[in-house]
């Protein structure tokens, strides 16, 4: 129904929830926890691949940055005992690539990490999951997104030492998330200006 959403990220919820407002719309979409290391500042355009779960008397939308993400939850969902929960949690844990090469080299350790997921649970993914991967599409799609993601790497350890160091000092990552998430971080911001911003916002929340 909807194969993507664009528009202002209006707000970040938590750890798996933020909101894209689109033409006076705000659409609520579960995330996995690892996208919120790469979303842009409050207010900024985003483009959110989605897929719109329907179950009963539940209508959910699951976003992801690329159309590969969403490809991976989709092959996941659709293995016996993981529902849509169970493949956001795994896909917090890991990426769309490292879960690949879990499923692979079959390393269900790696794939039960995830909240939820157990031994059974992890080898029954890659049962389920091996016939449909290939390694050279593997080994193909991690190139592509180490190239991508090169200029990203920086500005998402900054922020990941800024999320631990207020969860230091007492805040809960999700409100650390969500702070930061007001905060415009470049490769030329420094940790300790990142936290200065972040504990100014906090003191008027």
């Amino acid at each position: 129904m909807y194969s993507y959403i664009k528009g202002q990220l209006a707000e970040v919820i938590d750890e798996n929830h933020i909101v894209v407002e689109n033409h006076g719309i705000g659409y609520d979409i579960c995330v996995p926890a690892t996208l919120l290391e790469t979303l842009p500042k409050t207010g900024a355009e985003i483009k959110i691949y989605t897929y719109l779960h329907v179950k009963e008397d539940i209508f959910m939308l699951y976003g992801f940055l690329s159309p590969d993400d969403r490809k991976v939850f989709k092959l996941l969902i659709g293995v016996s005992g993981i529902g849509p929960k169970g493949a956001l949690g795994i896909l917090s844990v890991m990426s769309a690539d490292t879960l690949r090469f879990a499923v692979l080299s079959e390393d269900a350790k790696a794939i039960a990490k995830a909240p939820g997921v157990g031994g059974k649970t992890a080898q029954r993914v890659i049962i389920e999951l091996k016939d449909k991967l290939s390694l050279e599409e593997a080994f193909e799609l991690k190139t592509e997104h180490v190239a991508a993601d090169a200029g990203k790497d920086e500005v998402k350890g900054k922020k990941k030492e800024a999320v631990e160091a207020l969860v230091s000092l007492g805040y809960a990552s999700s409100e650390a998330l969500k702070v930061l998430s007001g905060i415009e971080i470049t490769a030329d911001s420094t940790v300790e200006e990142i936290l200065k911003q972040a504990l100014k916002s906090m003191a008027f929340l």
